[in-house]
């Protein structure tokens, strides 16, 4: 029988995933639970073919059922210029939903989701499945439409802190 393993600690898992640096992008929903948006690190790519993503979502977010019942979702990559709209869509500056879209220029594609027009790139998805895993709805998004924005520094989210990269 092999011998019982300790799980790191809560606070070490944390402190590890923040040298794990990620993109910083603000994932957008709109249909008949109405229009909402979230600011996000945790996405990835998980298949190219069919073009897919994952998306992860606080299960304790006032948010999380809205983009459920919508069903659809656009991640918006942010440019290193816009760690405003990052911070608004944290919540981090109080603003409601109204005031959160009232940043930027938004328009759609294929989902009817909001697109940031001024967005590093931004994927229009429909969500194909969510599953629930401890704190976290973990959505995977079939990739609708691609909007590819001007080339230039993004906005990377590094060791609890806001960093641009790239050209």
């Amino acid at each position: 029988m092999a011998p019982a393993t300790l799980l790191p600690d809560r606070q070490q898992f944390r402190d590890a995933m923040a040298r794990l640096g990620a993109a910083v992008t603000v994932v957008t929903t709109d249909g008949p639970a109405g229009r909402a948006g979230f600011t996000a690190s945790a996405v990835c790519s998980v298949t190219d073919s069919p073009p897919t993503l994952l998306v992860c979502m606080n299960r304790n977010s006032r948010l999380n059922p809205a983009v459920k019942e919508n069903g659809r979702l656009c991640v918006n990559v942010l440019s290193a210029t816009q760690q405003h709209l990052s911070d608004t869509f944290a919540g981090f500056t109080g603003a409601d939903s109204d005031a959160r879209f009232g940043e930027g220029d938004w328009l759609t594609l294929v989902t009817g989701a909001p697109v940031l027009s001024q967005a590093v790139a931004a994927l229009d998805c429909e969500i194909e499945e969510v599953l629930e895993k401890g704190t976290h709805s973990v959505i995977f998004a079939g990739v609708r439409a691609i909007r590819l924005g001007a080339p230039g520094p993004a906005l990377i989210w590094f060791s609890r802190d806001y960093h641009p990269i790239g050209a």
